[in-house]
């Protein structure tokens, strides 16, 4: 097994998912780690967003991590062989208004990575284009569409329930046809 300090953030992120498993948490990697794997590198992250998908507690996760070797640092986990923050924003996993029910996951070395599918990575990174005009989120989104077969349909049919029909077309015609 690679120690820490030999992990990728891939790597990392599925050794954490595994241990976390192991008591009965399922976490599932969001963010911009997720547009890190999705845009092939294009876009990098220095923290790593794992959703508690069914809220099985901070105190259980709090556990893992200070076994694991990570200390507590305001909201993050960091540990001296990473410069990656790892953060467990509050579930329910979730895209704007919409609740998310498929994860994909990729094996590791170090365990299995869930993770958004790409169409939810790209609904994710415009929840936050849509909601506080956050154009780098905007770009995010494109380059995943961009390297990623996905759901187009889905993404338009969640924007109209979001009422960002408009901001759905400025990402649509941002895309390479």
């Amino acid at each position: 097994m690679k120690s820490i300090k030999e992990m990728s953030m891939e790597e990392l992120a599925a050794y954490i998912c595994r241990e976390l498993e192991k008591e009965g948490i399922e976490t599932v990697l969001s963010g911009g780690s997720c547009v890190q794997i999705y845009s092939q590198g294009k876009y990098t992250s220095d923290d790593i967003d794992l959703i508690d998908r069914y809220n099985g507690g901070h105190t259980k996760i709090k556990n893992v991590m200070l076994r694991l070797g990570f200390k507590e640092y305001n909201r993050y986990f960091v540990h001296d062989d990473t410069s990656l923050f790892i953060e467990f924003p509050r579930g329910p996993l979730g895209v704007g208004d919409a609740p998310v029910s498929e994860v994909a996951s990729k094996e590791e070395e170090t365990g299995i990575l869930k993770l958004l599918t790409p169409t939810d990575c790209i609904k994710d990174r415009l929840a936050a284009y849509f909601h506080w005009d956050d154009l780098q989120s905007l770009e995010q989104a494109v380059w995943v569409a961009e390297q990623n077969e996905y759901d187009m349909k889905s993404v338009q049919k969640w924007a109209k329930n979001e009422k960002e029909i408009e901001k759905f077309e400025i990402f649509r015609s941002r895309l390479k046809k």
